[in-house]
């Protein structure tokens, strides 16, 4: 083993990797609270599909975070680091979300229950906002490699907490415990995980004040420019423009008419904007202040964003994104339907496709962290991304040959490899693309709109099997086909993306 293999495995043995690693689990158990344990309860109160299917539209405050994440960048609370004061106020809220929903009975208080798991869904999406943040700020810009260890060990961390820890609840639900002590003993789990990890990280140091100093700048002058009598005067003589036009059109008024009115109003426009505005009164109100930190906690983020790459790349960069995972959402979507039609059992799906994958997701996170630290954050993407879609067509294969115990074992491990991979070097890709000034604003918009994608485009992934009269082998060939649109993007993009992140 050469010098520089050892260099890339000691980056997994970086203090701040193993405390990503355990910020990890407390991330994915709340899936756990509010998805697996809350619908095995709600079933066996014995709740319509329709009923069940409803409370899973909590996970939506997961795909619209991105809308609060401003604040996570911007305020601070009390007596702690901006970091970790969300990640523990999220903490909190979560584990009181839990204690509280034990209190409660589907029979009797559902609206009740379904108010607390919208309550944990949005701290556990705002939690996830600031440990996303608290891994991007814990490396240095020039530190891509610890910083995939970092995404390798978060995945793995996740899905530690979701299926491995998850396990005991629903292992302890058929030995005669009810789901209200259930809920008691994840709330006291939940404690336990995130507070040791929240006593265990240390608030990143980040500078963001020097960083949004030439930024607040920009905006005092033009705001202190666009003065808020300029704006209510210019705004009137819209109205009178807007006005005049539409007497016009209904003939109430003669183009001449019209024109001599006009007239003057511009001559006003004309003489407001010649006039200097009083600025030392205006900058030195509440109002003002209030301006310049509302620009800097919303449009900055976005506009940085668009400077520092070019409007093009910006474009192409959210577009890649957007379209990375679609052939993997359709996939996910269908494939339990695809195993069960295929004539395999819920023990089967059980065994292979839920405990078997969890540890092939893990060890296969770690080893997908060692390979696109080896072949580099944009390589390792792009060699991730096309393993993935490949192994798409083992599903192909499964549904020609029918249900095949060996097949389905020798699937998911590939698949388990290839998906872990590519998750690894797509998450290591969007920390290194965002800004520690506002990396949970930007992490969280890009992170939103690549969930959002798989959401709402993968809906159709039943329609397009009907519609290919249940032809699964050509499906799962197309979602293979799904991958090649970002795959080009990203090779276009290469020369640009390796010169950003060297």
């Amino acid at each position: 083993m050469n010098s520089h293999t050892l260099a890339h495995l000691r980056r997994f043995t970086d203090r701040r990797v193993l405390v990503v690693f355990w910020l990890g689990l407390s991330s994915g158990f709340p899936w756990v609270i509010i998805g697996t344990a809350l619908t095995l309860w709600l079933q066996e109160h014995g709740l319509s599909r329709s009923t069940i299917g409803y409370f899973g539209a909590v996970f939506a405050a997961y795909s619209v975070n991105f809308l609060w994440s401003p604040l996570v960048d911007r305020l601070k609370l009390p007596g702690v680091g901006v970091r970790k004061g969300w990640i523990l106020l999220g903490q909190l809220v979560i584990i009181a979300g839990a204690w509280l929903m034990a209190e409660q009975s589907p029979d009797q208080s559902l609206k009740h229950l379904a108010a607390l798991a919208l309550l944990v869904a949005v701290a556990a999406a705002t939690h996830d906002i600031a440990i996303d943040a608290f891994r991007i700020d814990s490396f240095q810009a020039h530190e891509t490699e610890p910083l995939t260890a970092a995404s390798s060990a978060a995945t793995a961390g996740w899905w530690t907490g979701y299926a491995g820890l998850g396990f005991v609840p629903l292992w302890l639900s058929d030995t005669g415990w009810s789901w209200p002590e259930l809920y008691r003993l994840m709330a006291c789990m939940m404690a336990f995980i995130g507070l040791v990890a929240w006593v265990i990280a240390r608030e990143p140091s980040v500078d963001r004040a020097q960083a949004l100093s030439p930024l607040a700048q920009q905006y005092r002058q033009q705001l202190g420019y666009f003065s808020p009598g300029r704006l209510v005067a210019s705004l009137g003589v819209l109205v009178v423009l807007v006005l005049i036009l539409l007497l016009t059109l209904a003939d109430q008024l003669s183009v001449t008419m019209a024109a001599t009115a006009v007239f003057p109003v511009l001559l006003a426009a004309v003489w407001l904007w010649r006039r200097p505005p009083s600025k030392i009164r205006y900058e030195a109100s509440g109002w003002h202040r209030l301006s310049v930190w509302l620009l800097l906690s919303v449009v900055a983020p976005f506009q940085e964003f668009f400077q520092r790459n070019g409007v093009r790349l910006a474009l192409s960069l959210l577009l890649f994104i957007f379209l990375f995972k679609i052939g993997e959402a359709f996939l996910g979507r269908m494939s339990v339907v695809f195993y069960k039609e295929l004539g395999f059992s819920n023990t089967d799906i059980a065994t292979y496709s839920k405990l078997m994958s969890w540890w092939i997701t893990i060890v296969f996170s770690l080893l997908g962290g060692f390979f696109t630290m080896w072949f580099g954050v944009v390589k390792g993407l792009m060699v991730g991304g096309i393993a993935m879609a490949a192994s798409n067509l083992l599903f192909s294969l499964m549904a020609v040959v029918g249900p095949s115990i060996p097949l389905y074992a020798f699937t998911v491990l590939v698949d388990g490899f290839c998906q872990a991979w590519s998750t690894v070097a797509f998450v290591a890709f969007l920390s290194a693309l965002s800004n520690r000034a506002f990396s949970a604003t930007q992490y969280a918009l890009m992170a939103s709109l690549g969930t959002f994608a798989r959401t709402l485009l993968s809906a159709y992934s039943g329609a397009l099997v009907d519609w290919l009269d249940g032809n699964w082998a050509l499906f799962f060939a197309l979602t293979t086909l799904m991958v090649i649109p970002s795959l080009w993007l990203l090779w276009r993009m290469r020369d640009r993306l390796e010169a950003l992140f060297r």
